[in-house]
Parts: structure tokens; C-alpha cells; sequence
């Protein structure tokens, strides 16, 4: 290579050199000097976050497969007013368009929404009561509120239906718009919406509540145009789930899903490690079965800009530093329930309109509960008046108000005196402890003559105004008539004190078991009467013997009692946990195993003595035209139990069928219903439903399970 090439070949390389010298200074200047001020607040309005995802939750199904709940996409509006340059400014644009496009908003300032401004502690829940006064303490609006007594008044006296509200809230409303400097020019209607989305801000921000503010729950695609378009700084749109129902039945049963409360989160879930915004069940199986279907949440980070919008990290999950592991969601585990919804469906059905058809002017409501005599499963449990969850929220305030109370699960959750339905309890004690036989006949005189100044009447008698009697009957007898006289005197033999050691063997005034919350009751006895103030006598055993003492007991607690006596004495606890399947159904996690809360070791012969008596109710008694073409036997018995002298009774009905080879228990409470031979019908066509649409014999196949 001679010297001219060389130096040529320097000399481009050197030029090369420079141009690309030249271009990085120019992108160093462009950077530092051109754009260098935008780059430097962009980068300063970026955000890191960590934030924490919820799991899908799992599903609900019934004993066949069918899925009951489950969860579909939904759109929340939340909001984050340190994006918000002028906040007042940005809410009265978003509220703008939540009146265009029909959204409703979180606001649960206990104020009218509309002039004439009132307080309206009278429809206010206690929390949002409680709220309001823990936050105008801290911020000093405490004067111009009333006296917190008052308030508590006021909303008691709303429970009674009275429906009365504090008049004055003008001052309160003026303190809060000055406090949040809300332009005096602003209409009061419009003004008093700015001040409720504030409040609820001022709620979260000094943590007077833990939940976080959801401004919107499952807002349509409309109003997210709407709100895009807007470009509202702060204001997001995020993604979630919410529960879907797809059964319009089972409400008291299945429950509900929402925020946790502050005290649910000091108390239960904090140690839990849930986060304080999460979603939780809020009653029947969505809360007991709450730690299988809620899943684990994940972790990811996102980034920020200054309009609080996420400008990356969608699907940047945090990946944990000592295992390893990436922090993604995972779904919640699905829970199959013994509940048959096809046969909910049809209890629920007849229930309402049995009770709309012997409707007085005292009836009020009832419970009808279906349990699985082998296992304790609960095959349907029907409460009147009920609700739809599909609806609730729309309309909780007027299911609130309800002065029948839809919102009670009565099957679990209220107390009945068991009436007459309670004297096979009496029968198999006085027959267990050798009282009497099963041949043993009493003579019914009218009137149970063995107090002098007691002397309560059998029912025949006091119906007929003392023309009849039942005469002389053994324990089938009695049961099959309901002969007081013959329980009086077999309960005043056996005593009190066996007669609770019975009651609770059976489970009466006991916890069944159940996952849902229920009461537990009472047997009416010495240490019941004392803690009433009051004084047991021995008399008073008499009509504990029959049910028509101060013994109460729920519907549940029945079906389970009669379930003991079909099989056998086995009690069961009573459950609604059949299985619960990993989220993709690949995996059983837990299966539910029968429970035997005691045994009571019944003589067979005692047993049939008792259970004769109640088929005969059917095949010859009060209830017999409504058994007569069923097609299988039923052993039952009726009851009703004097709640007042001025309304009417409650009526009762249990039974289990078939008689020969028991599959089911069914208790029937109807309120003020009357006589309890009036529910027999209801019954019938229950278990007419139950053995003649092949229940138990339909299976749904779930997607994703294994066929075997």
C-alpha cells in the first residue's frame, strides 16, 4: 500500500469520525438544551407504583354442577385527586356526566341529595353515622351538626316507622362548602353533589373509613367514552370483576359480595393480609366460604403520568426476592354447596304462594327448610319474603324499610315455638326412660287434672267446648291426634330435666352446624326462666311438654330434629358444603365428611311407636286428603303455637319421606298462619316436586371436569 492510499483511508476514517462526533453533540444538545425542560418534567411527572391486583373469585355451584355465581368484567371509576390541578373543577365536569349518561355515584353523606336539604339519619346506615361524626370532630364541623344522641334517636325511631329526619342541615351544607372551597355562585343541588364526592374523599384521605373510594361501580362504555374524551385528570377507569348471579333464587342462601368494613378489617382480614380496599363476602356462602373463593392477589408495578393515567406495566408482576415466585393473581378455588337450586326454585315457589293463599291480615312471613337425612346436607332452605340478589343494590333502601324484613333468613336466623311438632321429642324420652310403653294408654279427660289450681285443657276439648275427648291412647294415638292431655302427663313424669337432656340430644336449642349465622334458640326450663327474672314451677313443665311454653327454635333446627328421628338418631351437624374444586376444576380440594354431632340410641321398637304415629297424621289424620295420591309415604306432624292472644298462631308442619327408607326431612314455619294442618298442602306439593321431578337424579357435567 503505497503512502497516498494510506493517508486517504486515515483521512475518511477521521471524517467518519467527526460527522458522528457532530451527530452526538447535536443529540446531546437536542436533548439537554432543545427538549431538555420537557424531558426533565416528564420525567419528574412519572410515577412508580406498586399495586396490588385482586383474584378472580371463585364459583358457586350446586349439587349437580350448576354454576349458581360467578363473575363477569366490570368498569369502576376511581379517583386521585392529587392529578387534579383544580379538583373541584374536574368533579363538577364528571358529575356532569354521570347525570348525561344516568350514572349513580357513591355518597353516603347522610343529607338530602336535593333541596330542601334535611339530614336523613333516618335511611342512614349506623357506619355512615358514625363516619359523619368521627369527621366533622376532626375537622371541627361538630357545632353545626346535632347532637349525636339525637341522631341515634332519629334512626331508631325509622326502625319503628316512624320516619323522621333532622330538619336543619342548610348550616352544615355551608360549613362543608366553605371548608371545600366550592364557588358560592354554584347551585345548592349541584354544590351539595361536589360536597358529598368531597366528603367521601375526606373519608379515605384521613382514614376514617378503610375503604378505598370506588366513585362508580360498573359503569356502561358509554359513559367511558364520555369520560375519555373529557380527559379527566385523576379520574380512572379501571378494570374488575363483579359478581353475577344466574339464579334469581337462593339470595339468603348465597349471599353477597363488598368492601370490607373498617371494623372487618381490624378484626378479620388485616391479619389475613387481604388489602383494605378488597372485596369480601358479606353474608351466607360468600362469607363462610370466603378463604376457598377469594383467591391470592398479585403485585405489579405501573408507571404513572402526570394525568394519573398508566402509561406502562400492565402486565409487570412483582416477582418476589426471596423465592423467586411471580406475584400474579390466583383465581379463587370453586365451591359446590348441597343446595338442588332446581328444588330451591320450587320451594321458594310454593312457599310464597301457600302463604299468599291462606294470607290473613296477621300472616307475616315464613321459612321452609329441605335437609338430606343421611348426611345433614341442606337441599333447599326457602325464607318469605325474600329478595333478588341481581337487584339488591337498586334496591336496598326499600328492602331495608320493609316492615316484613325480606332481608331475614327466617330459616336460620329467627325463632319459633315448635307447638305440637315438639311432642315426639316428649314421646321418645318418656318411652327411653321407661315412663311408658309404646302400649301404654292414657285416658284424656278434657282437662290434665293433677294441679289443683292448673288445669290446662287438651285441644279437642277446648274446641269442642267440652262435648269431646280422645278417650284412652297410646303414644301413636297421641301423636297421630295431638292428644295434649297424653303429653302432659308423659312430660310431668319424665321431668324437666330429661326433657332438656332430650331437646338438646336432638338438637333444639342447639348450633346445627351450619356455616350461615344463625341463632341457636332456647328449651324453656329453670335456668331459662331464671334469666328472665322470672320463677319456675313445676307445673310449667306441662306446657314445655307440648311446645306452648318459651321455648323457641328455628325452622332449620326442626328439619334437623325430625332428620334425627328418621334415621334412626344420628345426628348429623347440618351443612352446605358438598366439595370445593380447584379454579379450573382439575382438582378436588376438599370434600366435604358427614359430621355426627351425637348419637341417640333409640329402642327400634320405641322409634316405630313414635314414627307410626306420625305416618298415621298422613294416612289417617288431619293431613290426610293431602297425602292420599302422593306415591310414597310420609310421616309428619302438624303444629301451631299461640304467639299472642290477640293474632293469630303460627302454624308448623315437619315430616320425612319416603316412610320405609327415609331420604329427606322438611320443617315448614308460616307466621300468624294459623293452624299447622293448613301447611300440610304446602308440604305435599314440595315433596311431590321432590319424588316426582327425578331430583337427585340430574347431573350437569361442569366444563373442564374429568368424565369417569
Amino acid at each position: 500500500m503505497d503512502g497516498k492510499q494510506f493517508h486517504w483511508r486515515v483521512r475518511s476514517i477521521v471524517g467518519v469520525l467527526f460527522v458522528i462526533l457532530i451527530l452526538f453533540a447535536w443529540v446531546l444538545y437536542d436533548l439537554q438544551y432543545v427538549h431538555g425542560a420537557d424531558y426533565l418534567a416528564q420525567s419528574r411527572r412519572k410515577i412508580a407504583k406498586t399495586e396490588t391486583v385482586e383474584a378472580a373469585r371463585g364459583k358457586i355451584l350446586d349439587r349437580y354442577g350448576r354454576v349458581l355465581v360467578t363473575n363477569r368484567e366490570s368498569y369502576n371509576v376511581s379517583l386521585d385527586t392529587s392529578f387534579m390541578e383544580d379538583t373541584n373543577a374536574t368533579l363538577l365536569k364528571l358529575l356532569d356526566i354521570c347525570r348525561q349518561e344516568g350514572v349513580t355515584w357513591t355518597d353516603t353523606l347522610p343529607v338530602s341529595a336535593e333541596a330542601p336539604f334535611v339530614f336523613t339519619f333516618d335511611t342512614a346506615g349506623s357506619g355512615a353515622i358514625s363516619n359523619l361524626y368521627a369527621l366533622s370532630s376532626s375537622l371541627k364541623w361538630t357545632s353545626t351538626l346535632p347532637e349525636r344522641e339525637e341522631a341515634d334517636g332519629i334512626r331508631a325511631a325509622a326502625q319503628e316507622g316512624q320516619g323522621v329526619s333532622y330538619p336543619s342541615a342548610d348550616t352544615f351544607l355551608d360549613k362543608l362548602r366553605a371548608y371545600y372551597e366550592v364557588d358560592p355562585l354554584l347551585p345548592g343541588n349541584e354544590a351539595r353533589a361536589l360536597v358529598g364526592v368531597r366528603y367521601e374523599l375526606s373519608l379515605r384521605s384521613r382514614e376514617v373509613t378503610y375503604n378505598a373510594y370506588v366513585f362508580a361501580q360498573d359503569v356502561e362504555m358509554s359513559f367511558i367514552v364520555q369520560v375519555k374524551e373529557a380527559d379527566l385528570p385523576g379520574v380512572n377507569i379501571d378494570t374488575t370483576t363483579v359478581r353475577e348471579y344466574n339464579t334469581a333464587y337462593a339470595a339468603h342462601l348465597l349471599g353477597r359480595v363488598g368492601l370490607m368494613s373498617r371494623a372487618e378489617w381490624d378484626n378479620v382480614y388485616q391479619a389475613l393480609d387481604y388489602p383494605y380496599n378488597a372485596s369480601v363476602g358479606k353474608e351466607g356462602a360468600e362469607l363462610a366460604f370466603e378463604s376457598y373463593l377469594h383467591g391470592t392477589p398479585g403485585k405489579r408495578n405501573l408507571e404513572i403520568n402526570d394525568q394519573g393515567k398508566v402509561v406502562s406495566g400492565d402486565d409487570n408482576w412483582v416477582v418476589d426476592p426471596i423465592s423467586g415466585e411471580v406475584l400474579a393473581p390466583d383465581p379463587g378455588d370453586n365451591v359446590i354447596i348441597t343446595l338442588d337450586i332446581k328444588l330451591q326454585e320450587a320451594v321458594e315457589r310454593i312457599l310464597a304462594n301457600g302463604i299468599e293463599s291462606l294470607k290473613s291480615e296477621d300472616t307475616e312471613g315464613g321459612a321452609a327448610v329441605v335437609i338430606d337425612v343421611r348426611d345433614g346436607g341442606v337441599l333447599a332452605m326457602a325464607s318469605y319474603p325474600t329478595f333478588d340478589l341481581t337487584t339488591y343494590t337498586q334496591n336496598y333502601n326499600e328492602l331495608l324499610s320493609d316492615p316484613l324484613n325480606p332481608l331475614l333468613n327466617r330459616a336460620t336466623r329467627e325463632v319459633y315455638p315448635p307447638g305440637s311438632t315438639f311432642k315426639m321429642v316428649t314421646a321418645i324420652g318418656a318411652l327411653e326412660e321407661g315412663i311408658i310403653e309404646p302400649d301404654t294408654e292414657i285416658l284424656d279427660t278434657g282437662r290434665y287434672r293433677y294441679y289443683d289450681d292448673y288445669q290446662p285443657q287438651c285441644w279437642i276439648y277446648r274446641d269442642s267446648g267440652g262435648a269431646r275427648t280422645h278417650n284412652l291412647e297410646n303414644v301413636s294415638d297421641a301423636i297421630m291426634d295431638s292428644c295434649n292431655v297424653f303429653f302432659f302427663d308423659a312430660g310431668r313424669r319424665l321431668g324437666i330435666s330429661l326433657l332438656e337432656q332430650y331437646t338438646a340430644a336432638f338438637g333444639l336449642g342447639e348450633p346445627t352446624g351450619i356455616e350461615l349465622s344463625e341463632e341457636t334458640g332456647w328449651m324453656d326450663g329453670p335456668e331459662y326462666t331464671e334469666s328472665q327474672g322470672q320463677t319456675w314451677y313445676e307445673g310449667n313443665t306441662l306446657p314445655a311438654a307440648i311446645g306452648q311454653g318459651n321455648s323457641r327454635f328455628t325452622p332449620l333446627q326442626l328439619a334437623n330434629y325430625v332428620a334425627t328421628l328418621a334415621n334412626g338418631g344420628t345426628h348429623y351437624a347440618a351443612h352446605l358444603l358438598k366439595e370445593v374444586k380447584s379454579n379450573d376444576f382439575s382438582q378436588v380440594v376438599e370434600r366435604y365428611e358427614p359430621i355426627v354431632l351425637n348419637q341417640l340410641d333409640i329402642d327400634p321398637e320405641n322409634l316405630s311407636a313414635v314414627t307410626e304415629g306420625m305416618l298415621r297424621v298422613t294416612t289417617d289424620g288431619s293431613a290426610k286428603a293431602y297425602f292420599a295420591d302422593l306415591g310414597v309415604q310420609v310421616a309428619a306432624k302438624t303444629g301451631s303455637a299461640q304467639v299472642s292472644s290477640a293474632t293469630e298462631s303460627n302454624a308448623l308442619f315437619v315430616c320425612f319421606a319416603p316412610y320405609e327408607d327415609p331420604e329427606i326431612a322438611l320443617a315448614i314455619v308460616v307466621e300468624k298462619g294459623g293452624s299447622g294442618s293448613l301447611l300440610a298442602s304446602i308440604a305435599a306439593e314440595i315433596l311431590e316436586y321432590y319424588f316426582s321431578s327425578g331430583s337427585g337424579m340430574e347431573t350437569v357435567t361442569t366444563e373442564n371436569t374429568l368424565l369417569r
